[in-house]
């Protein structure tokens, strides 16, 4: 090769290289040192919630009441832990299922309560449960295994990041066991992902890889999972951008126009923020935006702002595009066929509070839904809470 050849060929891959050395670890690596709490909620967010509830403000404080007038408010709720929580397809089999989650939720619920509060009562209760399960669970079995423990495992950190740094009472070997927990029973199941189910499942399983590596302080175990959800949410949610058909999630093997059209509910016009879900239902759908919005959240937390990125401009896109037609506008037919299935649940104040208030950008569609269903309850799945902890939170 020629010396002039060999520095045009060095001019055009040294900066590539740089280029993908300045900004693959950035988006993909964790953070150097774990930011806590640092699952969904930092600690200027958590002091801003408790600033404003404790003043009576709205929408806050309503969601507050809302909160603790629910079942998982009650600090007379008594954990029903299993060995091995068996969840069949629509949670047919169901058992543990519905008490595994429920109890993670109760543990978030009454972790936010004791961060308000101060009342060690509620901190108390989140780490009684924290002990009946960490005590008892040894496995997920039968077909939705894998989804029921990211549904759980996405629960499960946020409540204990919160109790861990900010209440001095959980013993170390209380916490040892319950990281035990998260890393023999819940790891070892998400890492691996469900490439080839819907788009829904491996999201929350990353979430939940995720929330469970920052607890566990797991590099490793973080990179794995931010790689994985970063490889997955292009193929859930379309861009133009993408061309003529959507993305496929590596390692998928999908390729070709019908392949691909049937994995996407048969829908073969694709638009700015359609899912890979949409035509299934708005149900799985805004499960699925419900995960993304909640590992951009816990990556800004951790370092790293996914709202600037294409994730950001996805969420943005598919909020919008669903939130419009969950207010009562017409579908058009080239659309599902123009019906609608399905609900948005309570999924839409983390990525809308991230992109409007802190970013700026315009959100007119999913801005009117968000405000018109405060305060956000929960899906009793792995959503909970999101207007305490999120409406128009800065930090």
């Amino acid at each position: 090769m020629s010396r002039l050849r060999s520095l045009k060929v060095f001019s055009v891959v040294i900066p590539l290289l740089l280029t993908m050395v300045a900004i693959t670890p950035a988006v993909k690596a964790a953070p150097a040192v774990f930011a806590h709490p640092g699952v969904l909620n930092s600690a200027a967010s958590l002091d801003f919630i408790r600033t404003k509830v404790n003043a009576g403000a709205q929408p806050w404080k309503s969601a507050y009441d809302s909160m603790m007038a629910s079942k998982y408010g009650s600090l007379t709720r008594a954990p029903k832990p299993r060995a091995v929580v068996e969840c069949g397809p629509t949670s047919n089999p169901n058992n543990g299922c519905t008490d595994e989650r429920e109890d993670a939720i109760a543990a978030y619920t009454m972790s936010l309560a004791w961060y308000i509060t101060r009342d060690t009562r509620y901190a108390q209760k989140a780490v009684a449960i924290f002990d009946a399960w960490s005590g008892t669970i040894t496995s997920h079995t039968n077909s939705n295994a894998r989804l029921q423990t990211g549904w759980a495992g996405a629960t499960w950190p946020r409540a204990a990041e919160i109790i861990r740094y900010s209440y001095t009472g959980w013993s170390a070997s209380s916490i040892g066991k319950f990281s035990t927990m998260l890393r023999t029973v819940y790891l070892p199941t998400l890492l691996p992902g469900a490439v080839s189910m819907n788009g829904n499942w491996e999201l929350v399983m990353m979430e939940a890889a995720i929330g469970i590596s920052v607890f566990l302080e797991d590099k490793t175990s973080y990179d794995k999972a931010m790689t994985k959800f970063l490889g997955r949410v292009p193929a859930f949610i379309y861009l133009t951008s993408d061309g003529s058909l959507p993305k496929v999630a590596p390692g998928s093997g999908l390729s070709g126009r019908t392949a691909i059209v049937n994995y996407w509910q048969g829908q073969g016009t694709f638009m700015n923020g359609l899912t890979q879900e949409t035509c299934r239902d708005f149900t799985h759908t805004g499960y699925g935006l419900a995960s993304i919005s909640d590992v951009a959240e816990t990556s800004r937390i951790q370092g790293t702002d996914l709202y600037s990125t294409d994730v950001g401009e996805r969420l943005r896109q598919a909020l919008g595009l669903h939130s419009q037609y969950q207010l009562g506008t017409a579908m058009p037919s080239n659309l599902c066929g123009g019906t609608k299935s399905g609900s948005l649940g309570p999924v839409t104040e983390v990525g809308f509070n991230a992109l409007h208030t802190r970013l700026g950008i315009a959100m007119a569609n999913t801005q009117k839904l968000t405000e018109q269903r405060r305060p956000a309850g929960s899906d009793n799945l792995f959503v909970a809470w999101e207007t305490l902890t999120h409406a128009e939170n800065p930090n």
